[in-house]
């Protein structure tokens, strides 16, 4: 595989334009991005132990319960003979196949929580290039607060994005620019047509008409009837939503974000109020109660009005039985290494 044809990771936080960014990549004639199962955010944590059927055959269930299923069937027996030894391997085989029955050259991926896996990804696709998205985190956050996906309450949601933009600018400066591009959401929605072209150099492709009309394809109205909150995926690019956090947080809110983002969002040139750094962090039990009561009013919304709300159920539900039949396997891995 060369250089301009390895694969294409977004990495950063949920809530961030990840689906725009997506489908802007995947209207190119030469690329593929399906909607991500989140491989690596699931099945990471299992021990595997290096059995690739085991890795293969979860990887399979968690795709057919995918909540955007792929519009390709894909062959098991052709990923296991293709996998590598690693959780990524198998994943990076999938993806693969996809590509291909999409007669693309290279495959992407807009699982944001790669962010965690940038060295495992390098070690078995080397030429892999990633895509650092960064939103405003208080726009993140006040997203978060209507989504299904991400944490509802603004101030868990800037404890997650603060550690995962601290893993993203150390895969940065590990790896440096030739491996890993800034791309901030405010500036992909106001200059599109520049930073699209900074992206394409960057991946070492041709910018295609196509990725400015991105919401006209296929995809981008599949996406955007499944779930409110992919809606827009259907609209054209536009600066709209920038700021969104001045109606969708309130000031207290807003401070708590800021508390904890701050030394970020300087890095990242996001303006912020310094009176936020004085303000104390919310009482736990707080956070929680009012968590789980904006987690239910987002679930009887989802209920009404998402069609893939049962296959979200479904998938949550397969993950966690994932997870509780490794727990023997895992208490078993200890007693060894502690014998």
């Amino acid at each position: 595989m060369s250089t301009q044809d390895g694969p294409i990771l977004i990495i950063g936080t949920e809530r961030s334009g990840s689906n725009l960014l997506r489908l802007v990549l995947d209207a190119h004639s030469r690329i593929a991005v399906p909607h991500p199962p989140h491989f690596m955010r699931y099945l990471s944590g299992i021990p595997y132990n290096g059995d690739v059927d085991a890795m293969v055959g979860d990887a399979m269930w968690l795709l057919r319960n995918h909540i955007h299923p792929w519009r390709h069937v894909i062959d098991r027996a052709a990923v296991t003979e293709a996998a590598g030894p690693s959780l990524f391997g198998v994943v990076s085989a999938i993806y693969d196949q996809y590509r291909v029955a999409e007669g693309a050259a290279r495959w992407g991926c807009k699982s944001t929580f790669m962010v965690e896996h940038v060295d495992e990804v390098l070690a078995e696709l080397p030429d892999a290039r990633f895509l650092w998205l960064v939103r405003d985190p208080r726009d993140v956050a006040a997203s978060a607060k209507r989504a299904v996906f991400g944490y509802c309450h603004p101030y868990r949601m800037a404890l997650r994005w603060t550690a995962e933009q601290e893993l993203a600018r150390a895969a940065l400066a590990r790896w440096g620019p030739g491996v890993v591009h800034l791309v901030r959401y405010e500036d992909l929605v106001s200059a599109p047509d520049r930073e699209i072209r900074a992206i394409c150099d960057f991946i070492g492709e041709a910018v295609e008409p196509a990725m400015l009309a991105h919401h006209l394809s296929g995809n981008a109205r599949v996406t955007a009837s499944l779930s409110a909150s992919w809606r827009t995926a259907g609209d054209p690019i536009t600066t709209a939503r920038i700021g969104a956090y001045r109606r969708g947080l309130s000031d207290r809110e807003r401070r708590q974000v800021e508390s904890v983002t701050a030394r970020a969002m300087e890095t990242l040139r996001y303006p912020f109020d310094g009176a936020s750094l004085d303000e104390p962090a919310p009482d736990p039990l707080g956070v929680a109660l009012r968590g789980f009561a904006v987690r239910l009013a987002v679930e009887a919304r989802s209920l009404c009005t998402d069609r893939n709300h049962f296959r979200r159920w479904r998938r949550d539900a397969t993950v966690r039985w994932m997870r509780r039949r490794a727990t023997p396997a895992r208490a078993l891995v200890l007693a060894g290494e502690s014998r």
